[in-house]
């Protein structure tokens, strides 16, 4: 006997429990998203290689240890898995020329991929919410941004998740800082890891960001980028914490915040929480102002951000959120050739007044459907045999109270199941 086949390492099934939470949130999602005035766009899976190794940078962990890339074996085209959303946000923006009417807003949902060791919250296909604004350049959308990540906290109830803000400045303003680490770290080359090493001269920037305990009070003494900022990225940072004090949102500034892409400049965050051990970040974006010039556009200003769905609704769990249970509104049992056939024309009518109906399917004994109509949690079952087609009628079962069943014709069928149903509700007080 073969052996049964199992999914990928790292790739996971979502079975339908855990799917109609993740339905429930995503719903959620749309109508937080709409009340800012941001529209869907969706991008391909798949993008050519270069798109990422241009956009994202490449010395860095993605484009050289993660990313699963492979080569198109008709054309010989290097393909990838889209390891985030952002770049293939920004092409298609440029692919189709949607800045020439004027800014957007736009956010998009969907699996990207990364060939990292699994562990909780963090697998090789993951999930993302992601959100981008282009075109606008003040620190305001900066600041809309984190507010409205902050209302969505809120709007899931959840706690224990706090904001750090840091300004990675201009390119000139980097590159200053960045010669300053080199020379800092070359001084100090005998503490630094393998990783560290090999970054010195590529992107050392990237050090900071290491979570090598053996390294960390070599990192803090590090020269801060914040001592190198300039006028205009200064007044820039301003405004983003001005407008989140006024709006009564606490920021911590973590000069050591620098994020895994080379695309961002001035803002970054990150939203980031204790109770989901080493993978702790919820939520992180920033302002992107070069990345567009960058893949070839005419140059604009632009800031986003992800969250981690598998991170987010493992937090959303953990504070005792589960999903509402998915019940129909009746159970249609059947007994009898010709109310077998009968059936069908009764659940399509049911459900073209709106109600959700569980068609038994199967056969099986009236005993055991009527226990699976049970099971099913419906408030109804709707019986039928061929006693009932012969009349024209099918009989009315409520399985949550004691109401007695009775007989109702065809045309009376729906404004029945209806009744009882919201009946039932307005007794129970959930109405």
């Amino acid at each position: 006997m073969s052996q049964t086949l199992q999914a990928v390492r790292g790739m996971n099934d979502i079975l339908p429990e855990e799917a109609e939470l993740w339905e429930q949130f995503e719903d959620m999602i749309r109508d937080w998203l709409r009340a800012y005035g941001y529209r869907p766009i969706r991008m391909p899976l798949v993008e050519p290689t270069p798109l990422f190794s241009r956009a994202i940078g490449e010395v860095t962990d993605i484009v050289e240890k993660e990313m699963y890339s492979f080569e198109d074996s008709l054309n010989g085209e290097k393909l990838t898995l889209r390891p985030e959303g952002t770049a293939s946000c920004v092409r298609a923006v440029l692919q189709h020329n949607m800045l020439y009417e004027g800014p957007k807003r736009l956010w998009y949902q969907g699996p990207m991929f990364r060939h990292e060791r699994p562990q909780k919250g963090r697998y090789r296909q993951f999930h993302q919410i992601g959100v981008e604004a282009l075109g606008f350049a003040g620190p305001d959308i900066d600041a809309e941004q984190i507010l409205m990540t902050a209302r969505l906290w809120d709007d899931l109830g959840l706690e224990g998740i706090r904001l750090e803000l840091n300004s990675l400045g201009s390119v000139e303003e980097r590159q200053q800082h960045r010669a300053a680490l080199i020379t800092y770290f070359e001084q100090h080359a005998d503490q630094l890891d393998a990783d560290a090493q090999r970054r010195l001269h590529s992107n050392p920037l990237r050090i900071l960001d290491t979570k090598n305990p053996a390294m960390q009070a070599l990192v803090e003494a590090a020269p801060k980028l914040m001592d190198y900022l300039g006028e205009e990225s200064l007044k820039h940072f301003d405004g983003v914490q001005a407008i989140l004090k006024d709006a009564g949102i606490h920021a911590h500034v973590n000069p050591r915040l620098v994020r895994g892409l080379d695309y961002y400049n001035l803002t970054v965050f990150e939203w980031v929480t204790d109770q989901l051990g080493a993978q702790g970040t919820v939520c992180a974006g920033g302002r992107y102002d070069g990345l567009i010039s960058q893949l070839g556009g005419k140059p604009a200003p632009a800031c986003g951000f992800a969250m981690g769905v598998e991170r987010l609704l493992a937090l959303w769990k953990d504070q005792g959120n589960q999903a509402s249970a998915v019940t129909p509104d009746v159970y249609l049992v059947v007994q009898g050739d010709a109310a077998s056939r009968f059936a069908f024309r009764v659940a399509e009518e049911l459900r073209s007044s709106g109600l959700a109906v569980l068609h038994h399917c199967g056969g099986g004994s009236f005993k055991s459907q009527m226990k699976r109509a049970d099971g099913s949690g419906a408030p109804l079952a709707v019986i039928i045999g061929d006693d009932e087609v012969a009349a024209g009628e099918v009989t009315l079962k409520p399985l949550r109270d004691a109401v007695e069943q009775k007989r109702v014709a065809l045309a009376d069928l729906a404004e029945a199941v209806n009744n009882l149903i919201f009946s039932t509700e307005d007794d129970d007080g959930s109405v």
